[in-house]
């Protein structure tokens, strides 16, 4: 069963709820809060790839955690360094 971008939306904003880290998605010339469910809505279904910028005390554990969301809904991601 294909997975739909309003399901991938909800998985990233759970995911990234459960970690103290801030977690930014930056897609063309804007960045959300992974946190805002209504800001990845809008980021989601209207962008192509993404970036991350996760920082603080359990971002190692935010950023696989993250990363596998977007690898499983089939959403192209890096993360900045």
């Amino acid at each position: 069963m294909k997975r739909t971008l309003a399901q991938a939306v909800v998985e990233i904003n759970q995911t990234a709820s459960r970690f103290e880290s801030s977690i930014v998605i930056i897609t063309d010339d804007k960045m959300i809060d992974a946190k805002s469910m209504l800001g990845l809505s809008f980021t989601i279904l209207n962008s192509k790839s993404f970036k991350l910028e996760i920082h603080g005390q359990d971002e190692a554990d935010a950023k696989a955690a993250i990363m596998e969301v977007f690898l499983k809904n089939s959403l192209p991601v890096e993360v900045n360094k």
